[in-house]
């Protein structure tokens, strides 16, 4: 390797472990105050750096969610291919093992709002998200045991990817409780929707 590859090699893993770092630290302050309440500087003074030092890794906020969103989606593709694997796999402890994390993920709620005032059009941090997303729907149909041959087979991942999405929405807010209905309840008649025949 030359000196000069050995040089953007090393620029490359400095980069790496910067961008890194600093989503560690976007992660804690969006712990701390909120993922609608992140921004840029806040995430700057967690992981000791200046604000304007973010920049080079991220444009603005809307890009900082979306790579913390990415980053949960990551976990939620694992964590669906983990239940999908275990003795309860199947829907129903897919499902159940993707509400736990989508009712924790406030990032996804916050991305979500940050895709909608995209005006950018499809930027490296937006195409990372859906690339993502494409992943956690794929291992949703894989350890669900949905199938996803056929344009009304994927339809019904996506059905049931919005619902588990909506039902951690409810349930993070309290709202499923108040209607009368359980996770469980609500997975399970999921389960029976969609299972295979």
């Amino acid at each position: 390797m030359s000196l000069v590859e050995l040089r953007e090699e090393r620029r490359s893993r400095n980069h790496a472990a910067v961008r890194a770092s600093i989503l560690s630290a976007a992660r804690r302050v969006a712990v701390r105050d909120g993922a609608r309440n992140l921004s840029l500087r806040a995430a700057a003074a967690e992981a000791g750096y200046a604000p304007a030092a973010l920049y080079g890794y991220f444009r603005n906020k809307d890009e900082l969610l979306l790579a913390l969103a990415a980053d949960d989606l990551t976990s939620l593709a694992r964590a669906m291919r983990d239940a999908g694997s275990s003795s309860a796999g199947g829907l129903a402890g897919v499902g159940a093992a993707a509400l736990d994390l989508l009712r924790s993920a406030e990032t996804m709620a916050a991305a979500s709002a940050a895709l909608a005032e995209s005006k950018t059009g499809a930027g490296d941090a937006e195409r990372l998200f859906n690339g993502r997303l494409i992943a956690a729907l794929k291992a949703l149909s894989d350890a669900g045991g949905l199938p996803s041959d056929s344009r009304e087979s994927q339809c019904d991942v996506v059905l049931v990817a919005a619902s588990l999405a909506g039902l951690a929405l409810l349930a993070r807010s309290g709202r499923l409780g108040a209607l009368g209905f359980t996770p469980e309840e609500m997975i399970a008649r999921l389960d029976g929707r969609f299972r295979k025949v």
